[in-house]
C-alpha cells in the first residue's frame, strides 16, 4: 500500500490525514515516483479551506504539486527514465503522497548538487517567480517592490530581479528583515502605509511591483506603477479591478532554467523547515503564519541523527492567536544538525557497522575475562 495526505471536507490544517491508498500504476507515458520531498504552497491552504471553490463534491481530495523522488516504475512508451532515477517535477494535484503517478513530460532528472528538499520545492515557487520577472523584462534601471520577499516565490523573484541588475525593495515580517538584507534586498516590514514607506527607502521611482503576499496591489498603484507592470499571485480581485497580471506556475522549460540557476549556486531557495509527513497539520500551520524564511517542506524520508541536539521549539498555534509568543531560547546553527532527506540506506549501513563494532568489542572483552579466569 501507498500513503497519501487527503482531506474529506473543507477546513483548516486539522482536516488533513495520512491515509493508506492503493499503490498507483503507471499508464502510457507515465512514471510512478516514490516521493522524498514535496514543498508546501499558500494556494493549497486557500483551496483546502474552500475559498472560491463551489460545492462539496469530489472528496476525498489530495493536495500538492511539487515533488522530488526516485522513479519506482515506468509505463509503456517511457524511454527517458528508468527505475532508480532521481527526478523532480510536478503534478496537477496529489503530490503529497508516498507514490505518485507523473506524466513523463512533467519530470526532469534531479541534479546531484540540488538537495532533495530544494528539488521538491522548486516547481510552483520557482516557475511563478521566473515567469513574473521574465514578463516584466527588468533592467538595471528598474526598482521593483517584492512583497513577501522572504517566502519561497518572493525570495526567488527578488534574486532573479537582482540578477538582471534591478534594485529590489522587499517586504517581510520584522524578524526576517536581516534575512532579506543578506541578499542585497532593501528590507521593509509588513504594515500600513507601504507606498509611503517605500518612497522613503527606495533610491528612485518604483517601476515594477510583485505582490506575492496578496492584497498589496493597490500600493503599487499608489506608487505610480503602471498596472501592466504589477503582478499578483493570489489577489484575483485586484486583477479584475485594476487590470493587473496574475502569474501562474510555468512548464518544465521554466523549471529547468530555475533548477540550472540553483544548481550553479547563482540563486538559492532557502528551506525554513522540513516536517515529517505525519506532522502535515503542523507544517501548514507554520506555512499559514507567512513568516517563514523560505520554503516549508514535507519529507517522506526524514532522517535525524542520534547526536542531534533538540531543535528549537515551534511557535505554537495559541502563540499566534493570542498574540503573545512564548519566548524560545536561541540555538546557534553550529549546535544542531538539521533534518535531511534520504532513502535511509546510509543510516542503515552506519547502524550495521556500529552493531558489528560493538559485537567485536564485546567478544574481545569476553575473551579477556576468560583469560583472566
Amino acid at each position: 500500500m501507498a500513503h497519501a495526505i487527503r482531506y474529506h471536507r473543507y477546513g483548516g490544517p486539522d482536516v488533513l490525514a495520512v491515509e493508506e491508498v492503493p499503490m498507483p500504476e503507471a499508464g502510457d507515458g507515465e512514471v510512478v515516483v516514490e516521493v522524498f520531498a514535496t514543498g508546501l504552497n499558500p494556494i493549497e491552504s486557500v483551496t483546502r479551506r474552500g475559498d472560491g471553490t463551489p460545492g462539496d463534491d469530489g472528496f476525498p481530495r489530495g493536495q500538492g504539486r511539487d515533488l522530488a523522488g526516485v522513479v519506482a516504475s515506468v509505463g509503456p512508451g517511457v524511454t527517458g527514465f528508468a527505475a532508480g532515477d532521481a527526478v523532480m517535477g510536478y503534478v496537477d494535484a496529489g503530490a503529497q503522497a508516498s507514490h505518485v503517478v507523473v506524466p513523463a513530460g512533467q519530470l526532469m532528472r534531479k541534479p546531484a548538487s540540488v538537495p532533495w528538499e530544494v528539488a521538491g520545492s522548486l516547481y510552483t515557487a520557482g516557475t511563478m517567480a521566473w515567469s513574473a520577472v521574465e514578463g516584466l523584462a527588468l533592467t538595471p534601471g528598474d526598482t521593483v517592490v517584492v512583497t513577501a520577499a522572504a517566502g519561497g516565490a518572493g525570495c526567488l523573484a527578488a534574486q532573479f530581479a537582482l540578477l538582471r541588475g534591478a534594485t529590489v525593495v522587499g517586504t517581510s515580517a520584522d524578524a526576517r528583515l536581516d534575512f532579506l538584507a543578506q541578499y542585497g534586498i532593501i528590507p521593509l516590514g509588513y504594515g500600513p502605509g507601504l507606498a509611503a514607506r517605500v518612497r522613503e527607502r527606495a533610491p528612485g521611482p518604483v517601476t515594477a511591483f510583485l505582490d506575492f503576499l496578496g492584497g498589496e496591489a493597490p500600493e503599487g498603484i499608489a506608487l505610480g506603477v503602471s498596472p501592466s507592470r504589477i503582478v499578483t499571485v493570489l489577489d484575483r480581485a485586484a486583477v479584475e479591478q485594476h487590470g493587473i497580471a496574475a502569474v501562474e506556475p510555468g512548464d518544465l522549460v521554466a523549471l529547468r532554467r530555475v533548477t540550472d540557476l540553483v544548481a550553479a549556486h547563482r540563486v538559492r531557495l532557502p528551506i525554513a523547515d522540513v516536517f515529517p509527513v505525519e506532522r502535515v497539520a503542523d507544517a501548514y500551520r507554520a506555512l499559514d503564519r507567512r513568516d517563514a524564511p523560505g520554503k516549508i517542506v514535507l519529507g517522506f524520508h526524514v532522517v535525524h541523527y542520534e547526536q542531534q541536539r533538540v531543535r528549537e521549539p515551534d511557535v505554537k498555534e495559541q502563540d499566534v492567536t493570542l498574540g503573545v509568543p512564548t519566548p524560545h531560547g536561541h540555538i546557534d546553527v553550529e549546535e544542531s544538525v538539521p533534518p535531511v532527506i534520504g532513502d535511509g540506506r546510509v543510516r542503515a549501513r552506519h547502524r550495521a557497522e556500529r552493531e558489528e563494532r560493538d559485537a567485536r568489542r564485546g567478544e574481545a572483552t569476553d575473551a579477556a575475562e576468560e583469560r583472566r579466569d
